[in-house]
């Protein structure tokens, strides 16, 4: 069986902190580029334009190539019109990217609310967004982490919070980036570039997001590698707590650890 990797970023590659390499990151990225191994890192990136988060991991030491990442920001057009109203929350970078790209921002009428992640929602914001939802606004999140770590601190992802709304409204709500079924078969068309024989079940899916990321991989066949260098520091803090379905087949401490184990 040929294998081949997916491989998340932050809290995986990176430090949710410094941001820099966590250990056995470096290494892990050129063994596969010295053994052609195909791979996609597919990153919830929505602070940064994709070039610019690439150049960045880049320019820490880790080797990807244009044609080896993903993130949600590269497949947001084709989910959403620019001619359409968008009420967008999330950390200024977000919103300055998105105007960047060319959206419109509108926090009167929108046909869109889209959610991204930021570690300081307030009332008056999720009070704004439930009225835009009862309004009939479309909503959409760019990922649905569950988790968003940040200065050694733990808040609800934008999956969380995506469910939260969606529960006080009754609104459904469609997702962008991981794991929804549009970004994984995305990551697979372009992986497929690298090895045309490659299906999702010849794939090892790494990430410290073992709900948000490796749940809905496992739907697909891939096999799911739990790091505990992110979002959670300890299996006991999440793992006796998923169904049958949702653990995942193997649990690191960190990429160094799957490099010296898997």
């Amino acid at each position: 069986m040929q294998k081949a990797y997916f491989i998340d970023v932050q809290g995986t590659l990176i430090c949710d902190d410094n941001r820099l390499p966590i250990r056995g990151s470096k290494k892990f990225i050129e063994s596969l580029n010295t053994q052609n191994i195909p791979y996609m890192v597919i990153t919830n990136n929505t602070k940064h334009a994709s070039a610019e988060f690439l150049n960045y991991l880049q320019d820490i030491g880790l080797d990807i190539k244009n044609e080896h990442y993903l993130d949600p920001l590269m497949l947001l057009e084709s989910k959403l019109d620019k001619s359409e109203g968008l009420a967008a929350y999330g950390t200024k970078e977000f919103l300055d990217v998105l105007i960047s790209m060319g959206y419109s921002l509108d926090y009167k009428y929108p046909k869109t609310v889209l959610v991204s992640i930021k570690n300081d929602y307030n009332s008056e914001e999720y009070a704004q967004i439930i009225d835009f939802l009862l309004s009939g606004a479309k909503l959409v999140g760019m990922h649905e982490t569950t988790i968003y770590a940040k200065n050694k601190k733990r808040y609800p992802g934008v999956g969380a919070i995506l469910k939260m709304l969606s529960f006080a409204t009754s609104a459904p709500y469609e997702v962008v980036g991981k794991p929804s079924d549009n970004f994984y078969k995305e990551a697979l068309h372009r992986i497929q570039k690298q090895d045309s024989s490659i299906a999702f079940e010849d794939i090892t899916i790494i990430s410290d997001d073992v709900k948000g990321d490796l749940s809905g991989a496992a739907i697909f066949g891939m096999k799911t590698v739990f790091v505990l260098s992110g979002k959670y520091k300890k299996a006991s803090e999440i793992i006796p707590f998923l169904k049958d379905e949702e653990k995942p087949d193997e649990v690191f401490s960190d990429m160094q650890e799957v490099m010296e184990r898997l």
